[in-house]
């Protein structure tokens, strides 16, 4: 099972965003920071979370545990409940994608255990401010 981190950012409510993502697949770790367009903290981790299912399927990933220290993605997942009406789209979209995965699970970590992934999306914010 790859194991995936993820940490959306951004700077300001909305601001400049970036996504952070680490997969470790098989032993070997990829990491990737995607810039991101002026959103919301929450919209950030959304997106993160989708271009890390996007990431592992690139790379064939069938069995996905996700790590994230956003509550709201955790909360989201396990009680496949959206409150805000703003989020559902991205819930939809990643029901859609898990379908993709024959295991597929969401789990909330500390932010000191998200460490790569937030210092990746924060390097993203820096890319998207430079464009």
């Amino acid at each position: 099972m790859a194991d995936l981190y993820i940490d959306g950012a951004s700077a300001g409510n909305p601001g400049p965003s970036g996504a952070g993502i680490v997969l470790i697949n098989d032993g070997i770790a990829y990491e990737k920071a995607i810039p991101l367009p002026p959103l919301t903290n929450h919209e950030a981790e959304w997106h993160a979370l989708i271009a890390g299912m996007n990431f592992c399927k690139e790379h064939g990933v069938r069995n996905v545990f996700v790590k994230t220290d956003s509550q709201l993605i955790e909360r989201a997942i396990e009680k496949e409940y959206i409150k805000n009406p703003l989020y559902v789209p991205f819930y939809e979209q990643v029901l859609a994608l898990s379908k993709h995965f024959d295991l597929f699970f969401v789990k909330w970590i500390p932010e000191n255990k998200n460490k790569k992934a937030d210092l990746l999306a924060r390097h993203a914010i820096h890319l998207s401010k430079r464009s």
